[in-house]
């Protein structure tokens, strides 16, 4: 089964880093984070050991103008029931 929660938001600068620092204090803590996405809230089991990609685009387009996208994907499997005892 594949649940897929997907929201998209438009932020200034000051409040797209606090959104990545509300997430990354979740990753830093002992056991499950939440997450939310729109009007949501995902309870997540990470591991010790997190997958971490990056990747950068930039477009150029005449009559789109120029476009810079990134994209962090973090992936983990969680933990079972005896690794969190």
């Amino acid at each position: 089964m594949v649940e897929k929660t997907l929201s998209e938001d438009e932020f200034t600068r000051t409040e797209a880093a606090d959104r990545l620092r509300e997430l990354a204090d979740e990753l830093e803590g002992d056991g499950s984070s939440s997450v939310r996405t729109g009007n949501k809230t995902v309870d997540l089991h990470p591991s010790e050991t997190i997958a971490y990609e990056v990747g950068v685009r930039e477009r150029s387009s005449i009559l789109r103008g120029d476009r810079e996208t990134v994209t962090i994907k973090l992936d983990w499997k969680p933990p079972t029931g005896e690794e969190t005892e």
